[in-house]
């Protein structure tokens, strides 16, 4: 797991990144303001996790350009794709995961290899849909990218699709998906315009 990454305060350093990074976008969404911010907050019994809550706050609520794909929703919405009837998101619940987990092929194992019931399995996929994230948007494809806003991942984005989880970040080990881990650092590797994967 990743120590380090203070998602208490808001460095000043990732503020000025994130600004310059969405001043250079004519479609930035302007920001939803500390009110909007703190009372999604109270609703959802959470504190986002920084500098993604200052950057929603004081800099943009969503952009269309990215990231992702389909863009950087506003704070509150789902992708488009993401369906209807499906189980309430738990902001306010623990992310159940803090390594990858490759479930392709419906593979009947958790993330530490414990064997898991048909329902056991679902019902841990599912809590790794809706547990303890934001949905930041999608690739397409069912490819989700979310926010952790608790448990021990909390700050770090993470990639959640058909095949499985997979933490966005230098990570030892895992080095899926390289860079620098947490909100501002995802935002800077796209705006750089580099891979998301570290085999492309």
């Amino acid at each position: 797991m990743m120590t380090g990454m203070n998602t208490e305060t808001c460095a000043p350093s990732e503020a000025a990144t994130l600004r310059e990074i969405f001043a250079s976008h004519a479609d930035a969404a302007p920001p939803a303001g500390w009110e909007a911010v703190r009372s999604f907050e109270a609703e959802h019994g959470i504190v986002l996790p920084e500098p993604y809550r200052t950057c929603v706050a004081e800099i943009s609520d969503g952009l269309r350009a990215g990231p992702p794909d389909y863009g950087l929703l506003p704070l509150a919405q789902t992708p488009s794709d993401w369906g209807d009837g499906r189980a309430e998101r738990l902001l306010a619940q623990p992310f159940p995961l803090t390594e990858t987990w490759q479930w392709e092929g419906g593979g009947e194992e958790d993330a530490g290899g414990e064997e898991l019931s048909d329902e056991e399995f679902e019902t841990r996929v599912e809590a790794v849909y809706d547990h303890g994230s934001l949905l930041l948007g999608t690739d397409g494809c069912g490819m989700y990218w979310h926010l952790i806003t608790m448990g021990p991942q909390r700050g770090h984005v993470w990639l959640i699709d058909e095949f499985g989880a997979i933490p966005f970040g230098t990570r030892p080990g895992a080095l899926v998906m390289p860079g620098t881990p947490g909100f501002a650092g995802w935002v800077a590797h796209w705006a750089e315009g580099r891979s998301w994967f570290a085999d492309d």
